[in-house]
């Protein structure tokens, strides 16, 4: 091939790339989205975990429903006051309320209170207890406390009580839900530390068969729902569940003549911590 043949190739090919590269250039113009570029300024004011205890897909996401008026800033969980002030002031808007939300355990079996039918040995995650023999834990719905929720909190809100039961820091919770996904209990839920009254129990045993494996497990006897206001407490499958959307209806007396204290009024923390004597375990 001579000189000219290679030149003549090189100048096809050129152009071309040429006419591609105008092509694309008059087609970005074209289909080109225009995006506020407040979107920008919010997200880098935004703490960029994508948590996603806003319910957005990310904080970009929240950035774009801020700028774009559907949410407020204050619904961010994990931004400080003067964080959500400096959005609201940046966007025009108002800072907004949002209730403080946390992980709360539907558990209080811990190793003081349940018996354990056999000693598990094997990979120290409660994935891994779950599925051989349930742990070696009696109550088939007992946390199994072998920290897969602490492991997997990002924001230390989580640390495991001398009695092998997840404690929920609430001023460190961020209700990301990182720890419902973790537990093969499905022990953890999301709800608003204003709910104050709890059943620590998801137990469907009743009676005497659900205290022989816990002794803070719902026995299924209906005192609370008797106690509480009408429409508050229903008995479910033995078990006593709270209708949140009364949550005003919500006051202590419920918890007063409950023989086992599965059903609780909690202020803050969910479990004190003070020192519990060990429960004999069965062989």
């Amino acid at each position: 091939m001579n000189a000219s043949a290679i030149l003549a190739s090189v100048a096809i090919l050129g152009g071309v790339a040429l006419t591609f590269a105008i092509l694309i250039a008059l087609a970005n113009k074209k289909l080109k989205v225009w995006e506020d570029p407040r979107i920008d300024a919010v997200s880098e004011l935004l703490p960029g975990s994508n948590c996603g205890a806003c319910g957005a897909a990310g904080c970009r996401a929240f950035a774009e429903e801020l700028v774009a008026g559907t949410r407020q800033p204050a619904q961010c969980t994990q931004l400080g006051g003067e964080d959500i002030i400096d959005i609201a002031e940046y966007l025009g808007v108002e800072a907004g309320t949002a209730q403080k939300r946390v992980a709360r355990l539907l558990c209080a079996g811990g190793s003081h209170v349940t018996l354990r039918w056999a000693e598990y040995r094997g990979l120290e995650t409660c994935g891994a207890a779950a599925a051989v023999a349930a742990g070696g834990k009696g109550c088939a719905w007992s946390c199994l406390g072998l920290a897969d929720c602490e492991r997997v909190c990002d924001y230390d809100a989580i640390y495991m009580n001398d009695v092998g039961l997840p404690v929920v820091i609430p001023d460190r919770c961020t209700a990301c839900g990182d720890c419902v996904e973790a537990c093969p209990r499905d022990l953890f839920t999301i709800m608003p530390l204003e709910q104050r009254l709890i059943v620590q129990c998801k137990s469907l045993l009743e009676g005497e068969e659900a205290e022989e494996l816990c002794e803070v497990a719902c026995n299924g006897c209906g005192l609370c729902a008797t106690d509480a206001a009408p429409g508050l407490i229903e008995m479910k499958n033995s078990l006593a569940v709270i209708d949140y959307s009364n949550n005003e209806l919500a006051d202590p007396a419920a918890t007063a003549r409950c023989p086992t204290g599965a059903i609780v009024w909690v202020e803050g923390q969910q479990f004190a911590e003070k020192p519990q004597p060990a429960r004999s375990q069965v062989a």
